[in-house]
């Protein structure tokens, strides 16, 4: 079989030893500027290409090498050059790549899913202006600029750890529109600096910078600069050097910046000096560090590695790791490595997956709430199928091609059997436990305050003593109350007195009536009198136990108005809990739960469920379940008025036995109906997508 002929443009570079200390070179494509590494058997094959036949290339590297090839090797790596464009175009080629772009392209709705996703707008060709001012910034990399900024960071640090409240306390009266725009600006300039960091660098070793610009992730702008041509590097350390220096020129705007917070006096600069300098620490440590997106910490990692594409090959190792140790396939790892980086590039494959899952959802989120709420699902659906599901059914599809393989595997029907329980377990209804904020407290209680003018006569009932209904609490007694009832009274048998007469005198005769209308006066204020009197001689409406007499009181003293004097607790226990509107469905009268209070020495108590209110509470009538007291609800507070957050239905248990003297606060868990989990969330998936798109 004939080889194709490659390019003639290509141009073979030299390129660094390998991490298994075989040497490689690069190949560039100057059409697409694209880079390719080429190992030592590729390059051996290469120098061989004009024998046109892969046998004899292989005999031939066998023979005067120390590697032992095949034409199978050849034949890979001319599979190779053709799949990525390497070849010159005849009719076959040209045929292929043709069809091969239209696949690539896709369709207008690919297209649009592509773009909206991620790309780039080129703004601008720096390469010339760049080789113009690079001799001028050659002190910023010398080793005295290195110890003058790390100086600075070291007193701005510390000068932050002695105005520390300050520093935080600034930050704080910084988030508001304003401060937020101003940190936007920061940020950009920051990201400029950051792309001119990469570019001069580059360009001080010697490589090209064709283009710098905006490139939108998610309709997120960054910025971004090509250094592409840093592949024409052969040692690590440039390489590094041209990756990091992004990060170099953060950290030391946010070095230099710090040391200005805190040696100028407060005004604008200052301000200034200290949104640089937010913006930095955040900007560089929490984003351009981390390995797991495709940030200059990634890169970073790469280049200390010596691994390109770190991450499709960590992937494919963890991909492969996943398939064996959940079906024994026995298939050889897609690349060999020491035993400490194959363990490590395992965990980093799947801490990037947690990071990315995170990450992505999060994005989703964003995108929904930020646009119109038919569009925002869409777009949700669009984040969470692109990068979630997809991946998965790619892996489903792999499996779906290795079943007439696992099905024979022992242990691919043990994982089998995994899925399908874990299938049951999310489908299947199962008991559920509800969990709700809640107080466990007696079912009724009745506190005794003291009227006006009251003194204690006589106290019949002892602090802690069982009482039936209708007793006597204790006697209290009012002078005043006493005078005014005996003022009523004499009144009140002069009426009588003259309506009597009346029958007999003809002029009292003529006043009988009034003096009816009189008399009933007079009765009604000795009922209301009466009445009053009542208060001071309080009776148990219910039968409990009287508690928490105060410790002053004795016969003979006189009471403040509405002082509390004792407090009558019955024998039943009650507790009280909200539970959440997508949760309140699974209860019913009758069901059992348990009551655990919040403070380790609190009591455990079984319950019953004995009502369940028919609406959501728009105000709470337990405030002390509100997080700003302690509790686990979020309400807001309106003229003195709890009013919960979301919706919450109050519901009433009752206890068989439990502490009768104090009220707790703690978690209500109720045993409801049997549900599948499974389909409870794809009710609410579905309930929240009718919901936002109106239909």
């Amino acid at each position: 079989m004939r080889l194709p002929l490659l390019r003639e443009e290509l141009t073979l570079l030299p390129g660094a030893v390998l991490a298994d200390g075989q040497p490689s070179h690069t190949l560039h494509d100057p059409v697409r500027n694209l880079f390719f590494q080429i190992d030592w058997p590729t390059f051996e094959i290469l120098r061989r290409w004009d024998m046109d036949d892969p046998a004899a290339i292989a005999r031939a590297v066998s023979h005067e090498t120390a590697l032992q090839l095949d034409a199978a090797d050849v034949d890979d790596v001319a599979a190779f050059f053709t799949d990525n464009q390497l070849v010159r175009a005849h009719a076959g080629v040209a045929s292929a790549y043709a069809a091969d772009l239209r696949k690539r392209r896709g369709g207008a709705a690919q297209w649009l899913l592509h773009n909206y996703l991620f790309f780039r707008i080129p703004l601008l060709k720096p390469d010339r202006w760049l080789t113009r001012v690079a001799p001028y910034l050659d002190p910023l990399y010398t080793r005295t600029f290195l110890l003058l900024t790390l100086a600075a960071l070291a007193f701005g640090a510390v000068e932050i750890y002695r105005q520390w409240d300050h520093f935080a306390g600034t930050l704080v009266d910084t988030i508001t529109w304003r401060g937020m725009a101003g940190y936007a600006v920061a940020l950009a300039v920051v990201k400029v600096m950051h792309e001119l960091g990469h570019a001069m660098t580059a360009k001080r070793f010697g490589c090209r910078v064709p283009a710098m610009g905006l490139a939108f992730l998610v309709m997120w702008p960054v910025a971004y600069t090509d250094t592409n041509d840093v592949w024409r590097l052969t040692k690590r350390r440039q390489k590094l050097a041209v990756v990091g220096a992004g990060m170099a020129v953060e950290l030391g705007v946010a070095a230099w910046a710090t040391l200005a917070w805190a040696l100028l006096p407060d005004g604008m600069l200052r301000s200034l000096a200290f949104v640089l300098a937010a913006v930095t620490w955040i900007a560089s440590v929490a984003i351009n560090a981390s390995p797991f997106m495709r940030f200059d910490g990634y890169f970073l990692l790469s280049d200390w590695l010596e691994m390109p594409n770190l991450h499709t090959r960590a992937f494919a190792l963890a991909r492969w790791d996943l398939r064996e140790r959940l079906f024994g396939l026995g298939v050889a790892a897609p690349e060999v490595f020491p035993r400490a980086r194959h363990v490590g590039l395992i965990l980093f494959a799947y801490a990037t997956w947690l990071y990315r899952l995170t990450v992505f959802l999060g994005i989703a989120s964003l995108v929904y709430l930020f646009f119109i709420k038919a569009i925002g699902i869409a777009l949700f659906a669009i984040e969470i199928g692109w990068f979630v599901m997809l991946p998965l059914i790619r892996e489903m599809r792999v499996w779906r091609t290795l079943w007439p393989v696992l099905r024979r595997r022992p242990r691919a029907r043990i994982a089998l059997a995994m899925f399908l329980a874990l299938a049951l377990v999310v489908f299947l209804p199962l008991p559920t436990l509800t969990r709700a904020t809640g107080l466990l407290r007696p079912a009724a209680q009745f506190v005794i305050y003291s009227p006006a003018h009251a003194q204690v006569v006589d106290l019949p009932v002892a602090d802690g003593q069982h009482v039936a209904t209708g007793t006597s609490l204790m006697r209290l007694a009012s002078p005043e109350l006493e005078a005014r009832a005996q003022g009523v009274a004499s009144r009140l048998e002069g009426l009588e007195q003259q309506a009597v007469a009346g029958v007999f005198d003809p002029q009292q005769r003529a006043r009988w009536q009034i003096l009816q209308q009189q008399a009933l006066g007079a009765q009604s204020e000795a009922a209301s009198i009466q009445g009053d009197a009542s208060r001071y001689v309080p009776v148990a409406p219910f039968a409990g136990t009287l508690r928490d007499i105060a410790p002053d009181l004795r016969p003979g003293i006189w009471l403040s108005a509405r002082e509390p004097l004792a407090r009558l607790v019955s024998d039943q226990i009650a507790a009280v809990a909200y539970v959440d509107e997508d949760d309140v469905e699974r209860i019913n009268v009758g069901d059992a739960a348990r009551f655990y209070a919040d403070a380790p020495s609190g009591p455990v108590v079984k319950l019953t469920v004995t009502s369940i209110e028919p609406e959501a509470r728009r105000i709470l009538d337990e405030p002390e379940l509100a997080t700003v007291f302690g509790g686990g609800i979020v309400a807001r507070e309106k003229n003195g008025q709890f009013y919960p957050e979301r919706p919450l239905y109050r519901v009433i248990f009752q206890a068989a036995s439990g502490p009768q003297s104090h009220t707790w606060r703690g978690t209500v868990m109720i045993d409801g109906n049997w549900s599948a989990p499974g389909w409870r969330y794809l009710r609410n998936i579905v309930a929240l997508v009718r919901r936002e798109s109106g239909f």
